[in-house]
């Protein structure tokens, strides 16, 4: 049996080989250069979580505005760049980022890689949906938010019908946005498929792993017709195109299904992520692996499928065929059977265990419960007669806040406070924690379970104001005060965020007993991640004595601790066996230049200044360039030189 002072000095070794090779600058050169996987996923979720912070105050001010009839908290233009952006952020610039944050972190760490399979583009990635999420949120600084709804529906958001920047700032900005994110998935799917430790076949694969591979593969197909229609309608904006103008043989109608092709899959590129984090923790405080593997690996795949054919489920009122409608009713009900194989799954896995309540698992159980109240609404929605008649009404805004807040936000918090000592090396309260919990549960329902109420007694969805003796006054009332204890509840986490950041106490490398690789390094991880590349025999490698051993017992084997440059084994597709050594970049600026050019081209087009964004553009060539240049083929070719002289 391998102990694990015997892993420890093993590491040791060969870690004094590979720290000087991995190490990078730091200071604020590092800040800028660095292209490790751990400092870039990092960022990913602290800016996203910037991101969400102002996306809810803004979430706040518009409940404070409809908490009574007929106040005059902020004005009705104001209120409607708040909603846009509240919507557009949590959406675009929360969820995905925050779950890629994620990702990026643990992908490596899970297979037992080095890095992610392309650093530089993982740093440009980062760069992209930074500076993106910048001009759409700061935009709100200078009276030019986006203020047409996150959905941008046409024509209400073509330019004579609503001037100004604040459209073009939304159709760039998501264009920027799809940039990053596509980079991302292509990244993301590489990595698992080239880059997993020998032996990781791809029935060993966390199902984590799976979830985030399936998104990615979604991003890949369903980012194109957002983009597309970005384009089109900034196009119809700016330069007199008539891509939505029926009077010049465009069609309205075709915004909304170039929307919703990217829309729905999006609340699964958004959920499956979640999904595979509840997939990772369960286990874990159920002392036994996950029942039904292959089942709910199945289950994801055939979730991101069947995902791309439901997208007329947010068109029924539109006037579509009736017999077009039947077919896509019909795929919004089979599309909830995988998510139940998930959810039965997790269920047999709690049962069948010993269940160990801790912070993580307690926002878990928290999410199995508004997570099937959001999926029974949702397949109300799949009905066309129910959803004609709560369509635009505010029984809507309940049903997504129920699938996407309580299928995405707890699980995220969930995974920040299971993984939050591996990414810092501090382990966070378990009593603040468990209050955290309770207020954003109690507040998470008040505030959202009386929308079912006040949809169906007909209050519509976007309003401004609304009159009192409607039935509507004490349920906005309520659901105002649900979300000041929903905000005091996150910002309690938030709280102790920071706190264990100061005072914490020191993270173990298990401190939870998980059952994943990412718990064999150390808390946080050394910038190398894995000082010998273990060879895994088991799905849950941390719970198998075999793999363990391998990291003691290669050692001395240079084909598991590279330490000749700074290296990555790449591995085969499907069963994970070795093919040849990789050699991974070092830090660069160059994709901070790049995605910088793209950035200045984006807000000189919003300015409407030609002459910058071309110079933007030619920043961003001369970027690509100096990324591409063949400084590997030269240096080789000089050494082979001075070797023969």
């Amino acid at each position: 049996m391998t102990t694990l002072e015997e892993r420890k000095a093993a590491e040791a070794a060969v870690g004094e080989q590979l720290e000087p090779i991995w190490e990078e600058s730091g200071g604020l050169r590092g800040w800028f250069t660095t292209v490790d996987h751990k400092k870039i996923g990092r960022r990913y979720m602290v800016t996203a979580g910037l991101f969400f912070t102002v996306a809810g105050l803004e979430a706040v001010v518009m409940r404070t505005q409809l908490a009574r009839a007929q106040l005059d908290v902020v004005s009705p233009d104001l209120y409607n760049q708040l909603f846009t952006l509240h919507g557009t952020t949590m959406i675009f610039f929360f969820a995905t980022p925050m779950l890629f944050g994620f990702g990026n972190y643990l992908f490596p760490l899970m297979l037992g890689a080095r890095d992610m399979a392309f650093p530089r583009l993982n740093a440009f990635g980062y760069w992209a949906f930074a500076s993106a999420g910048l001009l759409m949120t700061s935009s709100l600084l200078f009276g030019a938010a986006p203020n047409g709804g996150w959905f941008a529906y046409v024509p209400l958001n073509e330019e004579q019908y609503l001037p100004g920047a604040g459209m073009d700032v939304y159709s760039l900005g998501l264009l920027l946005l799809g940039i990053s994110t596509t980079v991302g998935g292509i990244n993301f799917i590489v990595t698992a498929l080239t880059m997993r430790a020998p032996g990781m076949s791809l029935n060993r694969v966390p199902v984590f792993v799976w979830a985030l591979v399936v998104t990615s593969f979604m991003v890949v197909f369903a980012l194109p017709p957002l983009n597309v229609a970005n384009l089109m309608l900034f196009l119809d904006r700016r330069y007199g195109f008539h891509f939505f103008d029926p009077s010049a043989g465009g069609d309205p109608i075709l915004w909304q299904h170039l929307f919703w092709l990217f829309g729905h899959p999006d609340v699964y590129i958004i959920v499956l992520p979640a999904l595979g984090i509840v997939s990772a923790i369960v286990p874990t405080f159920s002392r036994r692996p996950i029942a039904a593997y292959p089942l709910i690996v199945l289950a994801t795949i055939g979730t991101g499928v069947i995902s791309f054919g439901v997208w007329v489920h947010h068109m029924f009122a539109t006037g579509l065929p009736q017999l077009s409608l039947s077919f896509f009713s019909a795929a919004s009900l089979i599309v909830t059977i995988p998510s139940g194989i998930q959810y039965f799954s997790w269920l047999m896995t709690i049962v069948l265990g010993r269940l160990v309540v801790r912070t993580p698992m307690l926002w878990i159980l928290g999410f199995l419960v508004v997570f099937v109240a959001g999926g029974v609404t949702g397949v109300m929605f799949a009905v066309v007669p129910f959803d004609q008649q709560t369509t635009d009404s505010y029984f809507i805004v309940a049903h997504f806040h129920y699938v996407l807040f309580g299928g995405a936000v707890f699980p995220i918090v969930a995974g920040i406070y299971y993984w939050f000592g591996k990414f810092t090396g501090r382990m966070l309260s378990e009593k603040l924690g468990r209050w955290s919990f309770w207020l954003v549960f109690v507040g998470f329902n008040a505030t959202f379970f009386p929308m079912h109420v006040v949809g169906l007694l007909g209050m519509p969805r976007r309003n401004y104001t609304y009159q009192s003796g409607l039935g509507w006054d004490g349920l906005n009332l309520v659901e105002t005060i649900g979300a000041y204890v929903l905000t005091v509840g996150l910002a309690l986490t938030l709280f102790n965020i920071a706190r264990a950041l100061r005072s914490g106490p020191a993270a173990p490398e298990n401190p939870w007993g998980g059952d994943t690789l990412e718990w064999a390094t150390a808390s946080p991880p050394q910038d190398y991640n894995f000082p010998v590349v273990p060879t895994v025999h088991s799905l849950h490698p941390m719970w198998d004595e075999k793999t363990l051993a391998t990291m003691v017992r290669d050692e001395d084997d240079p084909e598991r601790t590279l330490t000749d440059g700074k290296q990555a084994l790449r591995t085969s597709d499907l069963d994970g066996v070795p093919e040849h050594v990789v050699e991974l970049p070092e830090e660069t600026v160059v994709p901070l230049v790049t995605a910088g050019g793209l950035f200045v081209a984006t807000l000189a087009l919003v300015l409407g200044a030609p002459v910058v964004a071309a110079s933007g553009g030619l920043l961003t060539v001369v970027g690509l360039v100096v990324w591409h240049w063949p400084r590997a083929a030269r240096q080789e070719a000089q050494e082979a030189q001075e070797a023969q002289a």
